[in-house]
């Protein structure tokens, strides 16, 4: 068989198997490699909502995928050029993935008569799946690791454990990926505590791309040339991490310390595990009980004058809103960060959706207004933590920032910013010995000063009883009226703070598509997708959801119809018909714990230019 060496733009990669195999691992040294070559990225890492499901099932299943390219890449992609099975229920759960050019890397001694049963297949998977007409490349994977490392002195665990090594080295090979960055790694991870380790990885590594090499059954391997981007210091970055370096970027220009109280939750609990890792910069982490302690104790240190901040998922925000209703009465700063994921209740925790925006919107007792923010991709978590925490700070308020379990475990390349370029955070603190009424507001902004204890001159109280200006309990109904009020205003005057809606394409015409959150990467590729093939059509997304921009209503007006799609029932599309019920509203959703396809929304986009106004709910 000729060897040929093509050249493509990018490339869709899947690594499935047992959450014991390493696919996680796998995917990341793959992802962050590629990074590092200079490649666009997006990675989606999709895992079992079980602890321990049934080794060998379909529900065990744990998969990586990652989409790298010379050019600009927005989602990790429909489906996939290369899936590595490690066993073969890795092969039933990912066949609907494959392309019909794909290759498929299995591990043929997995596929045993127990490991078909346990995926529920029969003695033909390959015909069962009807897959035959895929490149199946069949390498006995767990032999081949158990004899590249036979001489290596470890347990039959241990070389086991190898076999994602020896699968990585093989899509090293056919994707012409350098390994350096990969033995820099094994040599970090090791080198303290188990330097014996180093050698054996290397090795099968090795062993895996030279085996790779050397069969037939390989007839092509693929250059992916790096991308033109902007000059500067690139990392590749999930959500959660640059949620936790925008709120410590956010303390750095504020001036002040930064406190997160949390409860562990998937899957947000790696926001808190990053703030715990630099105390260095200031930043003081504690894990509460329960989540009603982690909001409370991040309530406390705003009131103590910190950068406050509390994070967590559904289930988490629901019991946190009582909590919520406090700070917006105390109008204190506080930052609460939500995970999204599939619910209701504890739901499928591994799982995204956007299905907590009712909740963030409406989810308190009273009136009860809040900022309401999201984050849209993984990069750009780190400027909406930061801008989040600006807005608490200087505006006195709660603020409430949505991301997504997609975008939280996702990751992406981030140019590094320099802080010079971000601007001064300003709150609004009294002055000691100068004459203090604790909710006496600026008559523009309806902000409060923000006394913090030790302050002479300015001690008061601050609970969840209403209070007039001076800060003293009232019942008087028309000081309640006031306060309501005033309380709404505050939050609406934020929209002057906030930028404008910026349209990705003609500012009029027949269709206006619209996302917000972590659906624009795949809608931002739709879009583009339905303007080459000859269609009208634009797009906005939204990155602040209360208060809306100030232009939205302009840039509605100036398109004849508005779809909005969501990973939900649809929540927005109801709050925009709410507020804005003069426009043609079409809505395309999905809850199925998953991202959009592209494909899916280019469909729904061709079904309202073909004058189906209202598209299918799946």
């Amino acid at each position: 068989m000729q060897h040929k060496v093509i050249d493509t733009k990018d490339v869709v990669i899947r690594f499935a198997g047992d959450s014991g195999d390493g696919m996680q691992l796998t995917g990341s040294l793959f992802a962050d490699m590629s990074a590092i070559f200079g490649n666009e990225l997006s990675t989606f890492p999709d895992y079992p909502a079980e602890i321990r499901a049934p080794h060998g099932t379909v529900s065990g299943v744990s998969g990586f995928q990652v989409h790298i390219g010379s050019e600009h890449i927005t989602t990790p992609g429909d489906f996939c050029d290369l899936l590595v099975a490690m066993n073969p229920a890795a092969l039933k759960a990912n066949a609907k993935w494959l392309k019909r050019t794909a290759m498929v890397l299995i591990d043929s001694d997995t596929f045993d008569e127990d490991g078909l049963k346990r995926a529920g297949l029969k003695s033909d998977p390959i015909a069962e799946l009807y897959i035959e007409d895929r490149t199946i490349i069949i390498a006995p994977i767990t032999t081949l690791t158990e004899e590249s490392l036979k001489d290596s002195g470890l347990d039959k665990k241990s070389v086991d454990k190898c076999k994602n090594m020896f699968t990585l080295g093989m899509a090293c090979y056919i994707y012409n990926r350098p390994m350096e960055y990969i033995f820099q790694y094994l040599e970090k991870k090791f080198g303290k505590k188990k330097p014996e380790m180093i050698a054996p990885n290397k090795k099968v590594l090795q062993d895996g791309y030279n085996y790779a090499a050397n069969i037939q059954a390989i007839p092509n391997t693929y250059n992916i040339e790096p991308a033109h981007q902007e000059k500067g210091l690139y990392r590749n970055i999930t959500g959660n991490q640059a949620t936790a370096w925008g709120l410590l970027a956010a303390s750095e220009k504020a001036n002040l310390p930064l406190f997160c109280g949390s409860y562990p939750i998937t899957p947000a609990t790696g926001i808190l595990e990053e703030l715990a890792i630099h105390k260095n910069l200031g930043a003081k982490t504690l894990q509460a009980e329960d989540e009603i302690a982690g909001i409370c104790t991040a309530i406390g240190a705003a009131y103590a004058g910190n950068l406050a901040v509390t994070t967590t998922s559904g289930p988490g925000l629901s019991l946190k809103s009582e909590a919520m209703g406090l700070a917006v009465m105390t109008e204190l700063p506080l930052v609460i960060v939500d995970v999204q994921r599939a619910g209701p209740s504890t739901g499928i925790p591994t799982k995204t959706e956007q299905t907590d925006l009712n909740q963030a919107l409406y989810g308190r007792n009273g009136e009860c207004p809040m900022v309401v923010m999201a984050a849209h991709s993984p990069a750009n978590c780190f400027d909406a933590a930061f801008n989040a925490a600006k807005i608490a700070l200087e505006h006195m308020t709660p603020v409430l920032l949505l991301t997504e379990g997609f975008l939280g475990n996702g990751s992406e390349p981030w140019r590094i910013p320099s802080m010079k370029d971000y601007p001064a955070i300003k709150p609004p603190f009294a002055q000691p010995n100068v004459p203090y009424k604790p909710f006496q507001r600026d008559p523009e902004t309806f902000v409060r000063k923000w006394a913090v204890p030790g302050m002479a001159g300015c001690e008061h109280r601050v609970g969840g009883l209403e209070k007039n200006h001076d800060g003293v309990l009232s019942s008087d109904p028309q000081n309640h009226a006031t306060m309501v009020r005033e309380r709404y205003m505050k939050v609406q005057k934020v929209a002057d703070s906030i930028p404008e809606l910026e349209v990705n394409g003609n500012k009029s015409g027949k269709l206006l598509v619209v996302g917000w959150g972590g659906t624009y990467g795949h809608i931002l590729s739709a879009v583009q997708e339905a303007r080459e093939a000859g269609h009208d059509v634009s797009f906005v997304n939204f990155d602040y959801i209360m208060p809306l921009p100030k232009n939205t209503e302009e840039v509605f007006s100036k398109f004849e119809n508005i779809l909005v799609c969501e990973l939900n029932s649809g929540h927005f599309v109801n709050y925009l018909r709410a507020g804005l019920p003069q426009f043609r509203y079409s809505q395309y959703n999905k809850i199925q714990g998953q991202p959009f396809l592209v494909q899916e929304i280019v469909a729904a986009i061709r079904n309202v230019m073909s004058s189906e106004v209202e598209t299918s709910k799946e």
